[in-house]
């Protein structure tokens, strides 16, 4: 196999929450908004999620890393994510808040068991996002910055959804955009295959 081959290429990852359609749809127009206004199309470009996890790895590891991820997800219990008001990262970042933190905290904590798994190396380490917000536009010029969080500091806004799935999506080093590549309930297993295995074998 070619060291060129998709397998050894290094890509980007992003786990996130997303929130439901018609949200989705809500809180794209308000970065639409923003984009127009604040000549910031690359507010418009992203979609509305909420990031846990950012990294890079090389694609070949995908079949290591992927299924403990997807097996932490699923012990997970879906939970209710409130949205209130705006926030901000001075001076680049302008987000919508998450009111309700602590699920998804613990969420990105029990994330950190395949840490080892998707470190690149010393100057590629993952980022486990414990400070959990829904971006409307980032790395913002100074009077972007100003002028925007000028009027969303001030205005409000308001959402839920049900956090009941998180999506995993990646993007090799030629590639301009993310593609969804994992889809993983929230079920609430708590029970591993190795419990079951040992549960049948005293019967």
């Amino acid at each position: 196999m070619s060291i060129f081959s998709s397998e050894h290429q290094i890509a980007e990852y992003l786990l996130v929450l997303e929130p439901h359609e018609a949200l989705k749809q809500t809180i794209q127009s308000v970065k639409q908004h923003f984009a127009d206004k604040y000549d910031c199309p690359t507010a418009a470009y992203s979609k509305p999620h909420i990031t846990l996890l950012k990294c890079m790895q090389f694609s070949m590891t995908e079949t290591r890393w992927i299924p403990k991820l997807q097996r932490i997800i699923e012990s997970t219990t879906a939970f209710m994510v409130e949205l209130e008001n705006f926030g901000s990262f001075p001076t680049h970042t302008i987000y919508i808040q998450v009111k309700t933190r602590n699920q998804i905290v613990e969420l990105v904590k029990s994330l950190k068991e395949i840490q080892s798994l998707v470190k690149l190396d010393k100057e590629h380490k993952p980022h486990f996002i414990t400070d959990p917000h829904l971006t409307i536009a980032r790395k913002l010029q100074h009077w972007q910055f100003e002028q925007g969080w000028n009027e969303y500091g001030n205005s409000e806004f308001s959402g839920r959804f049900m956090a009941d799935h998180v999506l995993l999506m990646r993007k090799r080093m030629e590639e301009k955009k993310y593609e969804v590549i994992g889809r993983f309930k929230m079920l609430g297993v708590k029970q591993t295959v190795e419990q079951m295995q040992l549960f049948n074998s005293t019967l």
